[in-house]
């Protein structure tokens, strides 16, 4: 077995995009060691996208919503709801087709009446079951030359421990490379200042399996599905 490598990206001079990293470092302001919270400070349009995040990804059902089997749900449905009261279509549009990180999809199809009918999913990050969620399996053909998770230094040592956990989620999350690399707009989050690489080979032959969202970000179920993925198929640490 090769052994786990952890390395410091100020000290490892083969780590890519080292500067970068000390970018988004230092641009994720703390407070006692943890993100600092800025849900006060949130405008209308940041307010709405979470909004649709909590419905979509986990709170449909508490909150009387249905979706279908793919996770959208018509908007026409969705604006009636009470938490999005005064909400308009426009607004929805606007907040899909800006969001940085393309957590959303809007979508026509035909509706009952053959009327064309709008509908809404988020791209990943459910808790909710989604037994249809369009995804891309990965193969060995298709595989990105990167499959890497992003945490932070005080996660690593129960992670080196008991490996990567998809927690409350469907699936444990990656990008394609670190934030700014060509083509990654999702996958994890800017407070991420310890980076997992995942070796790609290996995790593959022992049939743990991998799937692209809409959004390019990698999904995981972990090892036999089991919601994990033990630390002999990481590649290597790197920190900031």
């Amino acid at each position: 077995m090769r052994p786990l490598v952890f390395r410091a990206a100020a000290a490892a001079a083969t780590v890519p995009s080292t500067n970068r990293l000390s970018r988004m470092a230092s641009s994720s302001p703390t407070h006692g060691g943890k993100p600092r919270r800025r849900a006060q400070n949130d405008g209308p349009e940041v307010r709405l996208s979470k909004r649709l995040a909590y419905l979509l990804r986990h709170g449909a059902a508490k909150e009387g919503l249905s979706l279908r089997s793919d996770g959208s749900i018509a908007v026409g449905e969705l604006t009636k709801h009470p938490k999005l009261r005064n909400t308009t279509f426009d607004q929805i549009k606007h907040i899909v087709d800006t969001n940085d990180k393309k957590r959303f999809v809007m979508f026509e199809e035909p509706g009952p009446d053959a009327q064309p009918t709008w509908y809404i999913r988020a791209s990943q990050g459910h808790t909710l079951e989604v037994r249809e969620l369009p995804l891309v399996r990965i193969t060995p053909a298709n595989a990105p030359a990167c499959i890497v998770h992003g945490t932070t230094r005080d996660r690593l040592p129960a992670i080196q421990r008991a490996g990567l956990s998809r927690m409350a989620r469907n699936h444990i999350h990656f990008a394609t490379g670190l934030a700014g690399d060509k083509g990654v707009i999702s996958g994890m989050r800017a407070t991420a200042n310890a980076f997992i690489y995942i070796d790609i080979p290996k995790a593959m032959a022992a049939g743990i399996e991998f799937y692209r969202s809409e959004n390019g970000v990698v999904l995981s179920e972990g090892l036999g599905g089991t919601g994990s993925i033990p630390p002999e198929y990481f590649d290597r640490i790197d920190s900031v």
